[in-house]
């Protein structure tokens, strides 16, 4: 594997950081690699923090769905580390293991065992956003049944903010 194409900001080693630093890690519980990267950029960082943060603990949608969102953009953009990283987020949040596993091997929406009612039709969004961009009304019809107008923004909003996370992992080979 590959080491990142961009050097990793050492947290601690710049002074004009130290705030940001500071914050990340009260947020995060530690700066990660993904976050050290980041760090390169002052402005992009701090505006990747506000969003991503608002996304994983200010959206009205139960964590088990957010995660699910997350762990399948991971796996249909090819990026292991966000998938890994978010494992125990998945299983703290009341995802079965089991479907975890059906997750990482890419099965069809509807193929992945132990789902709850909707989680299907979430995957079938998130794939379609994340291999098509646009998505049909037959895929969007189901949702609008299930969710009112809030959670389909931050779902529509999950999809997008985890697709921009595993494409910069991918594209900077972040985490290999």
């Amino acid at each position: 594997m590959s080491a990142s194409r961009v050097a990793p900001v050492e947290p601690g080693t710049r002074q004009e950081l130290a705030t940001l630093e500071a914050r990340i890690s009260a947020a995060r519980g530690r700066i990660s690699p993904l976050y050290q990267v980041l760090l390169n950029s002052p402005a992009v960082v701090e505006g990747w923090e506000a969003m991503l943060t608002a996304i994983r603990q200010k959206t009205s949608l139960a964590p088990r769905l957010r995660e699910l969102i997350i762990l399948r953009v991971a796996t249909l953009n090819n990026a292991p580390y966000e998938f890994d990283a978010h494992v125990p987020h998945a299983l703290a949040g009341g995802m079965p293991q089991q479907v975890i596993d059906a997750l990482r091997s890419n099965p069809a929406p509807d193929a992945v065992d132990g789902l709850a009612p909707g989680e299907a039709e979430v995957l079938a969004l998130t794939d379609a956003m994340t291999r098509d961009i646009e998505v049909p009304d037959a895929v969007f019809a189901p949702l609008r049944a299930r969710y009112d107008d809030t959670q389909l923004v931050e779902l529509a909003a999950t999809v997008g903010a985890y697709n921009m996370v595993s494409r910069f992992l991918v594209a900077l080979r972040v985490g290999h």
